[in-house]
């Protein structure tokens, strides 16, 4: 689809939802002369171009790989959980509108986490009235339990090594935390307009994307939340770019989809490169894991077209790819 084509259809969307900040800024923005190349090119050898291996009916938010190689997505327009066995296979709808148009990370035990409320109501008022809830979800029969509730509305969702959950609300400034034993804190830290979120290997760091305003890359100590430090600010050409999703490859580095660049960057050092471009509008991107299906060391993107593309510039050597779920 044209990208032309994407922003119409998102905009025609919006008439029948309640769309988060960044998708009208994101439509907006995709019309303005932003650089087709905002980053600099990674030093990478060359590599082939993405390749669309899914595609799911409506806008996706987010993807998440288990250790089967299996590929869960969550649906932004119809709050639905879909599962992807392998590349080129039918997805199949897991679950009803179940409100799972946020982040989705897969636990220790297999089972998903999804959040709710990621639309502008939510959003805006997510800080004064944090109702949103994070949902339970068994990857084989699609049954939902409330796994936490009491949350701002949930954008972004990481997974900390030893179970804790962190959540953004992109329409706020607010980072949620729920701890292993239930403990809710819906503004354990505060960034503004946070969105793609993830923690370090060690889990020592919480990750935060700040979209808009000032787009850059936090760095959040676990222990003195209350004070993030902005690891690495995006360029004066990249004030458009709307950053997103964000992911670790198997050094620890941050990878950032964004909107309107149709980049993939990554974090190196105090600076910021693309990893590959040409994909606009993209939302979250993931490694794969396991020996199947959406394999170890393979780099797939969603987006708002509903096409996942898997991304050669970012693979890596499958023992390089830090061990999940």
């Amino acid at each position: 689809m044209r990208l032309t084509e994407m922003i119409h259809t998102a905009v025609r969307a919006a008439r029948r939802a309640a769309l988060p900040a960044v998708v009208l800024a994101a439509a907006a923005s995709a019309l303005a002369p932003v650089p087709a190349r905002a980053a600099p090119a990674c030093a990478t050898t060359t590599a082939p171009p993405p390749v669309e291996v899914a595609r799911i009916p409506d806008w996706v938010e987010s993807i998440a790989v288990d250790r089967r190689g299996r590929m869960f997505a969550t649906a932004y327009f119809t709050g639905r959980v879909y599962r992807i066995d392998a590349p080129g296979t039918a997805p199949v709808a897991l679950t009803g509108d179940i409100g799972a148009n946020g982040g989705i990370v897969v636990r220790a035990d297999g089972s998903l986490l999804v959040g709710t409320g990621n639309d502008l109501a939510h959003s805006l008022t997510g800080d004064l009235l944090p109702l949103s809830e994070l949902l339970r979800i068994d990857p084989e029969s699609g049954e939902s339990t409330t796994y936490a509730s009491g949350l701002g509305g949930i954008d972004g969702v990481a997974l900390a090594p030893d179970g804790t959950v962190y959540t953004t609300t992109l329409g706020g400034r607010n980072i949620g935390r729920v701890t292993p034993d239930g403990r809710v804190d819906p503004a354990w830290a505060r960034v503004r307009q946070p969105n793609g979120v993830a923690v370090s290997p060690d889990g020592s760091e919480v990750y935060v994307i700040q979209t808009s305003i000032a787009p850059g890359l936090y760095r959040i100590p676990v222990a003195d939340p209350a004070h993030p430090v902005r690891w690495i600010s995006a360029g004066p050409s990249d004030v458009l770019a709307l950053p997103d999703g964000l992911t670790l490859d198997g050094r620890g580095r941050p990878l950032i989809s964004t909107h309107a660049a149709g980049q993939i960057w990554r974090a190196e050092g105090a600076g910021l490169c693309s990893v590959a471009s040409g994909l606009p509008l993209s939302t979250q991107i993931t490694y794969g894991h396991g020996d199947r299906g959406f394999s170890a060391g393979r780099l797939y993107r969603a987006g708002v077209d509903g096409g996942i593309y898997e991304v050669p510039a970012g693979a890596e050597a499958p023992t390089a790819v830090p061990g999940a779920p």
